[in-house]
């Protein structure tokens, strides 16, 4: 009688729709944006061309996430992706307008030397026991240290169009072409979590390190692996801004990590190691990448863009935190722990930061609109 019952017992959709909340959250919060700018300013942010330039900005950061995925997976971090994306894309632009190379080679190359960064990266890690966040800090320096001292000021522009076409170019079906690599570095990026044993060890080096080392995965060297992703897709990264711009120079790229961070935080990749979603940090890019269009387009001055992407990082890190300590302790559902006496804490906490994030775009429409000319 019993099993009969259990046979036909109907989870609650509570239950149900928490295995997709790393991707319901951020899909929320982009619905509530076009809802916000329906209203604000529909004109210029629903043109398809401004549309087609949030696609192209996303992309620019759509490999990073992804490979950034997998290193805040198995708990580590690389805050040297925009350094390793400018310096080889320094490096191929050398190459190619001042040795004369092909730009066919140079793309490899730059890639190639982006792998290496990362390697380097992976191993100042795991030999000589340097702490991710420190070691990826400090190469960050070395490798914007390098770019300068190469660069030494100049501003390398001009290049080919296969490369010009990778930053900002068009398909028939009016999708960005760098929209269209991103979304394959992304899908790339699932098969490899979903399909692969580095995916799968990726998520068991998160969960518990130790664990894994005992059960034969070499914990080091698929932690090495990330890091190596992590830079090739950085230097894929620099390739689509230098052809964004047609130019590259030093001081580019200066809110890289922050950008790709937050973006995979936010899609729900835990930074506790063990939680991945790749279509999460698809969602977190596209939602940042709207977000800061949409300030944009409301005339907010460029400076309080960093303090929105803020806001956004504290608040998902606030929530998946908060997620992931109840599934430790075994509390059951947390919609139901939402009546908790914490969990309206948070709940009060999330309605703050999305009072302010909104406040933000009202008072910015409002400015823009005494400060447009008029006739």
């Amino acid at each position: 009688m019993s099993s009969a019952v259990d046979q036909n017992y109907k989870p609650p959709l509570s239950e149900r729709l928490e295995p997709y909340m790393a991707v319901i959250a951020p899909m929320a919060m982009i619905a509530a944006i076009f809802l916000f700018m329906a209203i604000a300013s529909p004109d210029r942010f629903y043109r398809i061309s401004n549309l087609e330039l949030i696609l192209q900005d996303a992309a620019l950061y759509m490999p990073m996430a992804m490979a950034m995925t997998f290193v805040i997976t198995q708990r580590g971090i690389d805050l040297s992706v925009g350094s390793v994306a400018v310096l080889s894309a320094i490096i191929m632009a050398f190459l190619v307008k001042q040795f004369g190379f092909s730009i066919y080679v140079g793309i490899p190359i730059a890639l190639t030397i982006g792998a290496l960064l990362g390697l380097i990266n992976g191993l100042v890690i795991t030999r000589f026991n340097v702490p991710d966040l420190i070691g990826t800090l400090a190469m960050d320096l070395v490798y914007k240290g390098l770019a300068l001292l190469l660069a030494k000021g100049l501003v390398l522009a001009r290049f080919p169009d296969i490369l010009t076409e990778i930053g900002r170019g068009q398909t028939p079906f009016f999708i960005p072409t760098p929209a269209v690599i991103g979304m394959l570095t992304m899908v790339a990026g699932y098969y490899i979590l979903q399909r692969t044993h580095f995916g799968r060890y990726t998520v068991a080096i998160g969960s518990s390190p130790e664990s894994a080392e005992l059960t034969g995965i070499g914990v080091k060297r698929h932690k090495v692996y990330a890091y190596v992703l992590c830079g090739a897709c950085a230097a894929l990264a620099g390739l689509m801004l230098t052809g964004k711009q047609n130019a590259i120079q030093a001081t580019m790229a200066p809110f890289f990590n922050l950008h790709v961070i937050a973006a995979v935080v936010v899609g729900g990749t835990s930074l506790f190691g063990g939680r991945a979603s790749i279509i999460g940090s698809f969602s977190g890019v596209l939602l940042l990448a709207m977000m800061l269009n949409a300030l944009v387009t409301l005339r907010i001055e460029f400076f309080w863009q960093p303090v929105a992407s803020g806001f956004v990082i504290i608040s998902s890190v606030a929530l998946y935190a908060w997620i992931q300590k109840k599934d430790r302790d075994g509390a059951g559902g947390w919609f139901a722990d939402l009546k908790t006496a914490e969990g309206q804490k948070l709940v009060r906490f999330s309605a703050l930061l999305i009072g302010v994030l909104i406040a933000l775009l009202a008072i910015g429409g409002i400015l823009a609109g005494d400060t447009a000319p008029s006739g």
